[in-house]
This record gives C-alpha cells, sequence and structure tokens, in this order.
C-alpha cells in the first residue's frame, strides 16, 4: 500500500469514527458526513470509495432521524451503485423512520439503476404507505425512466451552477419557456410531480447566479411552492432555496420555520436553508429561536444550520472536516 493510499483508509477511518460516535456533536458528524460523501465520489482508487460508502452506511443505527436522512441523500450523490443494497435495505425498513425511507427512495433514482425500479414500484403501491414515500417512489421512478430513455439523449439540457444529483432534471432549455410559464406548470396539480420538479430546478438554475435579471422573480415564483398540499414539494422548495442561498428566500423561509402546524420534514428543511444564508442579517437570531423547538428533527438542524451559519462567516473553502490528503479530488 502507498503512502497516499495509507492516508486515504487513515483518513477514512478516522472520519467513520467521528460519524458514527454519539458521542460527537452533531455538526461535526455532518462536516465528516461530506467529507466521506467526497471521498466516495472522488476517490480513484474503488476500494477506497467503498470504504467511504461503507463508513457512511454504518451510521443508520443512529437514533437521528436527521443524520440518518442526510446519510441517504449523501449516498445517492456518490454515484457509486455500491450504495444501491444500503439505500434499498433503509426503504424497506417499514420502522424506520418515514423521512429517512423518503430519502433512501430519492437516493435510489439519482443513482438512476433499472435494476431499482422493482423495489420502488413495490413501495409506491404499498397500500397503507406513507405519502411521503409513495410520492418519492413516484418521482424516483420516473427519473430512472427518463435517465434510460430516448428521450433523455434528445434533450439539451441547460449546464447548472449546481453539481447535485437532483431528483429529477430542469427542463429541456428549448422548451423551457419564462419564469411565469414555469410558475404555472410548478403550481398545477394535475401536472406528473416528476414534471412540476423539473420546472422547480429550471427555476432554480434561473436564479443563479444571483444577480441574473430571472433572479429574484424566480425565487418568488418558487416560494409560492411552499403553500403547497404536498409536504414532500413543500420541502423539496426549501432544499432548492438551500442550495441557492438568496436572501430573497429568507422572508419565505422564516415562514415555514416558524409554523409550528408546519410538518417537521420542511421545517427541518427550512432551518438547513437559513443555516446557507447565515451571513445575512436577522438569519442567526431567527435560528435560535428554535434551538428548543418541540420537534428534534427542528432542534437537531437548527445546531447544524448554525454552524453552517458560522462556516458562511469563514473563509473556509468548504463545509466539511476536509480530509488532507491527495490525489483523491
Amino acid at each position: 500500500m502507498d503512502p497516499t493510499t495509507d492516508n486515504i483508509s487513515g483518513t477514512i477511518l478516522a472520519l467513520r469514527e467521528s460519524l458514527c460516535s454519539e458521542a460527537t456533536p452533531l455538526a461535526v458528524r455532518f462536516r465528516a458526513l461530506f467529507s466521506l460523501k467526497h471521498l466516495a465520489r472522488q476517490s480513484t482508487d474503488p476500494a477506497q470509495s467503498l470504504a467511504a460508502i461503507d463508513a457512511i452506511a454504518a451510521a443508520f443505527v443512529s437514533p437521528s432521524a436527521l443524520l440518518k436522512h442526510e446519510l441517504a441523500y449523501c449516498l445517492g450523490q456518490t454515484g457509486n451503485h455500491a450504495a444501491i443494497p444500503h439505500l434499498t435495505a433503509v426503504l424497506e425498513d417499514l420502522q424506520e423512520d418515514p423521512m429517512c425511507r423518503h430519502e433512501a427512495a430519492e437516493a435510489l433514482g439519482a443513482l438512476g439503476d433499472a435494476e431499482s425500479l422493482g423495489v420502488l414500484r413495490r413501495f409506491r403501491d404499498r397500500a397503507g404507505e406513507e405519502v411521503v414515500v409513495t410520492e418519492t417512489c413516484e418521482i424516483a421512478i420516473d427519473r430512472i425512466e427518463w435517465e434510460n430513455s430516448e428521450q433523455r439523449k434528445q434533450e439539451k439540457l441547460r449546464q447548472s451552477d449546481f453539481a447535485s444529483v437532483d431528483p429529477a432534471p430542469p427542463m429541456d432549455k428549448d422548451g423551457q419557456g419564462t419564469v411565469e410559464e414555469l410558475e404555472k406548470s410548478l403550481m398545477d396539480t394535475k401536472l406528473p410531480l416528476f414534471l412540476r420538479y423539473r420546472a422547480m430546478f429550471a427555476l432554480r438554475d434561473l436564479a443563479s447566479p444571483p444577480d441574473l435579471p430571472t433572479a429574484v422573480p424566480a425565487v418568488l415564483a418558487l416560494a409560492k411552492g411552499l403553500a403547497d398540499s404536498s409536504a414532500l414539494f413543500r420541502h423539496e422548495i426549501a432544499f432548492v432555496f438551500g442550495q441557492l442561498s438568496h436572501p430573497a428566500s429568507i422572508p419565505a423561509l422564516t415562514a415555514s420555520l416558524s409554523n409550528l402546524e408546519e410538518v417537521s420534514m420542511v421545517r427541518h428543511e427550512a432551518a438547513e436553508a437559513l443555516g446557507s444564508l447565515g451571513d445575512e442579517e436577522g438569519v442567526e437570531e431567527t435560528l435560535k429561536r428554535f434551538l428548543n423547538d418541540k420537534e428534534a428533527v427542528v432542534r437537531e438542524s437548527v445546531v447544524v444550520a448554525l454552524d453552517m451559519a458560522e462556516y458562511e462567516k469563514s473563509n473556509e473553502a468548504e463545509y466539511a472536516l476536509i480530509p488532507e490528503v491527495t490525489g483523491t479530488a
């Protein structure tokens, strides 16, 4: 084993220990997680990528639904099919928190393997299934089918500023339309969720960079989605706002977090999105009001969001425990 490989192995073991220890502060565990995701995706050594994926999956024993849902998300972002058995196990575990099972289904969609269609269809169609899981499976199926379709080869997608693998691609740029037309698709409940998500991500891309003339109108159009009847849809709008970190989203995010009648999966996403805007005036004060919220997932999200806010004020390169490893990126 050469010194670089040995160094990466040591880094993965150290990060795994931080991630899996309930004694480690949650914010540090999140940074360890994002570092492992980076290694799983960027390492040129398949054995190291697999070790990083296994390290992430090892933390599914945690009692924290917030952490587990983030584990699932990160596994979906690795682009590595070695994550599929771990994600399938989470989706199939009916004792697991629905927020985690939804994230596992979404991650299977992000990985795009047609062999996952069977399990996704099974839980989409399962009698008595949680709505958030049913809807996520529906979108994940549509995404995998699109990924493997002839239509996919013919579409021209606008180059996004975001490196994430999204639950749905943005609209084909040739048929994308204006902000107003995209807003109409976004809010049309007669359309399949997959198509509404495509409008959502097209609007996101029209809001970045933030000085684009379409940015504020696109953010305001997206904000209307926070009134949708689907909690899954509302949570995805909040997630997109976290990616954008656009100040025009602060009033809508603050309203979602402050609404104690809103479901926790939406409020938690609003909190984390506000964390990405932590250098904006008043945001930290808003977050601190919810440090003792009755919902654990909201409390924990506020802790992570405040850590993110500190990062936003710093000069750190990336929100992670950056592994001091060469040859991995």
